[in-house]
């Protein structure tokens, strides 16, 4: 993992604030479901669009319906939720592009570090200006089965196997000698750069690109 994203797992360690996000989803069943999973994880506080809170938010959680409500203030960084194949850039402020599919952890480790001011792509997190969110975009390309393998670090390649054992975060965290928080973030590190939306996805994707053997 870069050292960027260390400092993002850093600054994601629990503590007194909780980061406000807004969930704004043109699927209002879809958009309390994620509200629930992302009130269960440590820190974060989610508010669903329309309910006043917008404008103070650290950080949003958007789809397509959501962006064009316009619901979302231009300084608050996006994590978007898209059914596109692409990351086509939509709004100057979206520092990161999942599919629409992606489970609750990866969405809460995504919105920690988009909140802290990092780009999230398929090489990993990167730090970005504060308030300079255009600079830092780029787009990610779509994948193809040509596509070189991702560089894992001895220690995220060291999750994914456990990851390919059905390992729940405690027990990653718990063989690793780490934190939980540590390991969600690897967990997550790990999804991002396999373009995974969830672990079984990660492990399927792992063992067609010859990273897992089980």
């Amino acid at each position: 993992m870069t050292s960027s994203a260390a400092q993002a797992i850093a600054r994601s360690e629990p503590s007194a604030h909780r980061l406000t996000v807004l969930v704004a989803l043109g699927d209002a069943r879809r958009a309390e479901q994620l509200a629930d999973a992302l009130a269960a994880s440590d820190g974060l506080l989610p508010v669903l669009a329309g309910s006043g809170v917008g404008q103070m938010a650290d950080v949003a959680i958007a789809d397509e319906a959501g962006l064009e409500s316009r619901v979302v203030s231009s300084a608050t960084p996006i994590v978007l939720l898209s059914r596109r194949a692409g990351s086509e850039q939509v709004t100057d402020n979206v520092l990161a592009v999942l599919p629409a599919s992606a489970d609750g952890l990866l969405i809460a480790a995504a919105a920690r570090l988009a909140a802290s001011g990092y780009r999230i792509d398929r090489a990993g997190p990167s730090e970005v200006a504060h308030g300079d969110f255009h600079d830092g975009l780029a787009e990610e390309d779509v994948p193809d089965d040509n596509q070189a393998r991702p560089a894992l670090s001895p220690r995220e390649a060291e999750v994914l196997a456990l990851l390919a054992e059905g390992a729940p975060n405690k027990v990653i965290a718990r063989r690793l000698n780490i934190s939980v928080h540590t390991a969600k973030f690897h967990v997550a590190a790990i999804l991002i750069k396999l373009g995974a939306a969830n672990r079984t996805d990660a492990i399927a994707i792992a063992m067609r690109q010859g990273l897992v053997l089980v």
